[in-house]
């Protein structure tokens, strides 16, 4: 089973037992995250949501924040002796994904 979730403006592919990186999602290593934008859940039958699926919630297991590599920007104009360089570095969360399952509500 796979679900496609939505998250820091981004989508994924995800199914259990995956581990990627997000955008930064608040919480702690080992913190229990519960995605409930799930856009679509396939397997034997594919569910799609109109935009989201309130019947299905996607959860996962924290296992680091951190940054990515630093990206060096250099803007420059040429003849009017314009130059800056400066540098960023993205934060991300990675997290595996430990169920993806019903809803319950209430």
């Amino acid at each position: 089973m796979y679900a496609v979730i939505e998250t820091g403006g981004k989508q994924y592919r995800v199914t259990q037992g995956e581990v990627l990186r997000v955008e930064k999602v608040p919480g702690n290593r080992g913190d229990t995250v519960v995605f409930d934008k799930v856009l679509m859940v396939g397997g034997e039958k594919v569910t799609t949501g109109s935009p989201y699926l309130e019947d299905y919630v996607v959860k996962a297991t924290i296992l680091r924040q951190g940054k990515a590599k630093k990206i060096r920007v250099f803007k420059y104009k040429a003849k009017s002796n314009y130059r800056r360089r400066y540098g960023h570095r993205q934060s991300f969360t990675e997290i595996k994904i430990s169920s993806i399952e019903p809803n319950v509500k209430g």
